[in-house]
């Protein structure tokens, strides 16, 4: 498969262009229906997603792209793109759950499957308590709803 030169804009939400090549814009799933659907111009606009968080998601894509494009290297490109994600990943939690909606939004899997995972390591042995903190949930559990919940899934709090 031959890769087009053509560049394209994507526009974010607070109206900030961001050029790409075409191979990055079809790492985003939602403009790569739009370009087969003839549905789009040279300008995307990216309405649901700010530039910062917009400006990362691209950056991931690219790199993608960049390292997905290395022939013969398949083992070290797949290390280099696990590296890469790791890295990519480590933020504080508001910047990555923006990352994780900007990902579905845009239909990026990869992303998203790194946003996600991240998440789940991260509150896997935490209490409750934190994990309402973290996602701003509120408790509305009585405290002897709660410890009834407790006991009737005692496993689920064994350490």
């Amino acid at each position: 498969m031959s890769e087009s030169n053509k560049k394209f804009t994507l526009i974010s939400s607070d109206e900030e262009p961001f050029e790409v090549s075409e191979a990055v814009a079809r790492e985003f799933e939602i403009v790569a229906h739009m370009l087969e659907d003839g549905c789009s111009g040279s300008s995307i606009p990216i309405k649901t997603v700010n530039s910062n968080i917009l400006g990362k998601v691209i950056e991931y894509c690219k790199k993608h792209v960049e390292v997905g494009n290395i022939e013969g290297n398949s083992e070290e490109a797949k290390k280099e793109l696990e590296e890469f994600d790791k890295n990519f990943i480590a933020v504080e939690m508001e910047t990555l759950f923006s990352l994780i909606l900007a990902a579905n939004y845009l239909n990026v899997k990869g992303l998203l499957d790194i946003g996600c995972q991240k998440v789940a390591d991260t509150i896997k042995d935490m209490e409750p308590e934190e994990v309402r903190s973290i996602f701003k949930i509120q408790n509305d559990y009585t405290p002897a709803e709660e410890e009834e919940v407790r006991k009737e899934n005692i496993w689920a709090f064994e350490r």
